[in-house]
């Protein structure tokens, strides 16, 4: 069998399984391997993230803007305002069951690596932290300087037709996506478990899970009720059967099951939308373009497990702590890459920056995030559909571009 064709979430599994059973056995000595292995792909990755949002972010925007008129503008608003919107609902149904579901089984080491008694022979850091064994690895960029600086130069790209540094863009994001697919999505399972050999030696590691089963039956209630929601708006505004409409994208959400990417189901999402009378060039228009920006199923995902990650450590869960997250994610997953595990990498650097996250939980958040991948894509595209109903209201089905102002489709 060709190991190449297991699927991620299937490598996942195995490793948390694997993590679980051996690490009440496992030798001290290979423990602290495992420790020290993590902590190499931690500093990696703190390294990698500022990269990784000037490679995705800049010249996603640069590319949407391009020629961007009142309806470019109108959808793009739509989609962020629908993503945004999407995780306040996540935020305030999460506070509300997971605080007192969680209460009083806070992990006292999450993220500390006590419990275990395991430690890496040696250590990479971002920044130097006196130890003798450590390796300071320094981001170039740190995440919310990446994050303006790629916003600016994106924003910039807009005003300079066939710009030179525009491909110089296109090219470095195909850089930063030839390392996420080749270097950090590979290297995942063994990170994650690590973390849940970690875990089990010091017995917390049934805690994690059977919280986590909560907080996954949760998000995936919660995207169907994002669906829900999204059609009734859009059938009051296009004047259309919500029900019906929502049950004529079954197709796209099916799809997007399978393939886990955006960008691959809008053929399928096309074909969805004009069941619901979208005239072909709004569905043209909004489909691709909301592939790459309408992320609200991916929001309901990291905006749960996100909180439920702060209850168990500790962590403030207050709205006015927890909004501007929301707002910077809505930006910062535009452009995620069509691997698994894309958009996660991407809102990596602000879970580190604003929610304080440290290796074990930035761990936790990769592994839950792919085991939901794709029932948060699924909702990503047919969300898209409502934004396509609503569009095609407000353009009475007409929409005429020039050629410069035709959406470019970047995986998501």
């Amino acid at each position: 069998m060709n190991l190449r064709t297991i699927p991620l979430l299937a490598w996942i599994g195995m490793a948390i399984v694997l993590g679980i059973l051996v690490g009440p056995i496992v030798p001290e000595w290979l423990g602290n391997v495992s420790m020290t292995y993590n902590s190499i792909f931690s500093g990696l990755l703190s390294f990698v993230v500022p990269l990784i949002i000037l490679g995705l972010v800049m010249p996603a925007i640069a590319e949407l803007g391009r020629g961007a008129g009142k309806w470019l503008g109108i959808t793009g608003a739509l989609a962020y305002g629908s993503t945004i919107l999407a995780g306040l609902l996540a935020f305030f149904v999460s506070t509300w069951i997971f605080t007192p579901a969680l209460r009083g089984t806070q992990l006292a080491a999450l993220g500390e690596g006590d419990g275990s008694g395991l430690t890496p022979y040696f250590s990479v850091a971002s920044s130097p932290t006196g130890s003798a064994t450590e390796i300071v690895l320094a981001p170039a960029i740190d995440v919310m300087s990446a994050l303006i600086l790629a916003i600016i130069l994106g924003i910039g790209l807009t005003a300079i037709p066939n710009s030179v540094m525009l491909k110089a863009a296109q090219e470095f994001r195909t850089i930063i996506e030839g390392v996420i697919r080749a270097i950090i999505v590979p290297a995942l399972p063994i990170f994650i478990f690590g973390i849940f050999l970690d875990l089990s030696r010091s017995g917390e590691a049934v805690t994690v899970l059977s919280t986590f089963l909560v907080v996954v039956i949760t998000s995936f209630a919660l995207t169907l009720v994002v669906l829900i929601v999204q059609y009734v708006v859009a059938g009051a505004i296009g004047g259309v059967n919500p029900l019906k409409a929502l049950w004529r994208m079954k197709d796209a959400y099916a799809t997007a099951l399978g393939t886990s990417s955006s960008a691959a189901t809008i053929p399928v999402t096309l074909a969805s939308a004009k069941k619901n009378g979208v005239s072909e060039s709004v569905a043209g228009f909004v489909v691709p373009l909301c592939a790459t920006i309408h992320l609200s199923g991916s929001m309901v995902k990291i905006t749960c497990f996100s909180v439920a990650i702060l209850l168990l450590g500790g962590g403030n869960v207050s709205f006015g702590a927890y909004f501007p997250f929301i707002l910077m994610l809505g930006v910062m997953m535009i452009a995620a890459p069509g691997v698994p595990g894309g958009a996660i990498a991407a809102a990596a650097g602000l879970l580190v920056q604003m929610l304080g996250f440290g290796e074990l939980e930035i761990g936790l958040m990769f592994a839950t995030y792919i085991a939901l991948d794709s029932f948060g894509t699924a909702t990503n595209v047919t969300g898209d559909g409502a934004i396509a109903i609503i569009m095609n209201k407000l353009t009475k089905g007409k929409l005429a571009l020039k050629s410069d102002e035709e959406p470019t489709a970047v995986p998501a």
